[in-house]
């Protein structure tokens, strides 16, 4: 029959048996959880469809005008104009038009 185990192969085979009783499986857990992860995360992308192009070319020479409501530089090629007592204001959304109104 085979030699009775040693004590010196005793401590190689524990650390066998943790690397394959512990350390292994967390390792594959944490690798199928990435590529369920980044599956998932593509899936989101894929489905929330493709980002709208602006609705208005706006040329890179452009002056910039100040909005009087929030302050923000915006391009006269790409601002709502109104003119307000004879003045052309430049505002950067619908919202901050609507807010320079209601003031």
């Amino acid at each position: 029959m085979g030699r009775p185990p040693t004590h010196a192969a005793r401590p190689a085979f524990m650390i066998r048996f943790l690397i394959i009783r512990f350390v292994f499986p967390i390792i594959l857990f944490v690798v199928i959880r990435t590529v369920l992860r980044s599956l998932a995360l593509g899936a989101r992308q894929r489905s929330a469809g493709p980002r709208s192009a602006p609705s208005r070319d706006i040329p890179a020479s452009a002056e910039l005008k100040k909005d009087p409501v929030c302050g923000t530089y915006v391009s006269t090629a790409a601002s709502l104009t109104r003119t307000i007592n004879g003045k052309v204001v430049h505002f950067c959304s619908e919202e901050c038009l609507h807010k320079y109104r209601a003031a």
